[in-house]
């Protein structure tokens, strides 16, 4: 009896055992796989970037690749705060939807309850319009005399009387046209509605409210921890061009790292900021007068891999690129920062989160 009772115990160690070895494997071999990946793309003395995977809530990867200074020769690590460009616009759309929430304003609200003077031609433009890139207002990035202004420290206003003449391209809800211009009305939006400015809501509201801590509006003269120097490369790598955070404002300022990209994932997923019910509006995928689907929500791309829905956006701003994909059928999110806007990490993070769709289940 004491021998069969110790043969049992020995057959479930032994099964535990084997399962952790496998279970170690297969980790190692995702892992060394995505290694393989980023390690063609991310040369050891380029600049470079770090990546971010989780799956179910848990990290289950996170590397740095490359230098996150050329002049300094530094390696690049997890830690690095690299400027995250348009992903900038997921908080935007967020703060709107809290400030709904909050009964300060409506989705169906027109600009010009606003901004009076906005000249708007009779048209109906509302803040839906805006956050869906439907509102037919042409996008500032496109409008000349653009590099004249990119230097300078404007106000919100300054910023939207830049563009605000400019025809429309189209009547609202026409078409979808990516656009910086609607994002940039939003974040003076939020000022109207507070009181406060951009900077200061996104930080007090979101960062400090979910553990952002190396999050910020970008500056140029404050000193931020970590920060990965931005570069281009024009026949060989130079420091990238300075401009006014003022000019990307609440449409591309903001700046972070993966840890906190994670830690935002994770709050919109467990709903810390806005209800399950609010955050459906952000990743409905709108449509326009006809019935079109445009394949975005408020502040998210509402897209497919191989059939698999996904929540992503990335983000362009002199010297930087960066992506961010999120999977809700498999609760997997992959992140992915650079600090050179001449190697794009918007395909790479796509193909990764496809291979950990297929191997993390």
């Amino acid at each position: 009896m004491k021998n069969a009772l110790y043969l049992k115990y020995l057959f479930i160690l032994i099964t535990v055992l084997s399962l952790n070895s496998q279970s170690e494997i297969f980790a190692q071999n995702f892992e060394s796989k995505i290694d393989s990946i980023l390690l063609e793309k991310y040369l050891p003395n380029t600049p470079g970037a770090t990546f971010l995977i989780s799956k179910n809530g848990n990290i289950v990867y996170k590397k740095a690749f490359g230098l996150s200074n050329l002049e300094l020769n530094l390696p690049m690590h997890t830690e690095n705060v690299f400027e995250i460009a348009s992903m900038t616009k997921q908080f935007t759309a967020v703060s709107i939807l809290m400030l709904v929430e909050k009964g300060k304003l409506n989705l169906d609200d027109e600009i010009t309850k606003f901004i009076p003077d906005y000249p708007t031609n009779g048209h109906k433009i509302t803040v839906h319009h805006l956050l869906t890139h439907t509102s037919g207002i042409k996008d500032f990035t496109r409008v000349k005399g653009l590099n004249t202004i990119s230097t300078q420290d404007l106000t919100p206003l300054e910023l939207i009387d830049f563009f605000k003449n400019e025809p429309m391209d189209f009547l609202p809800a026409d078409k979808f046209k990516y656009n910086n211009s609607g994002y940039v009305i939003l974040g003076y939006i939020i000022e109207k509605v507070t009181g406060q400015h951009y900077a200061n809501f996104v930080e007090e509201q979101i960062f400090k409210r979910i553990g952002m801590t190396s999050s910020q509006y970008g500056s140029h003269r404050k000193v931020i921890k970590n920060r990965a120097s931005g570069y281009h490369n024009k026949n060989g790598y130079v420091n990238r061009r300075q401009v006014s955070y003022s000019f990307a404002y609440s449409a591309g300022a903001l700046m972070s790292n993966v840890n906190d990209m994670f830690t935002w994932q994770e709050a919109i997923k467990n709903n810390l900021l806005i209800s399950k019910e609010t955050a459906k509006k952000a990743f409905t995928n709108y449509t326009l007068n006809n019935g079109e689907h445009i394949n975005y929500g408020y502040g998210w791309h509402i897209k497919e891999i191989n059939g698999v829905a996904t929540r992503e956006h990335g983000g362009h701003f002199f010297g930087f690129k960066s992506m961010g994909v999120y999977l809700p059928d498999y609760d997997i999110y992959v992140v992915g920062l650079n600090n050179c806007d001449c190697n794009s990490p918007t395909k790479i993070t796509r193909e990764i989160a496809e291979l950990a769709m297929k191997t993390l289940n």
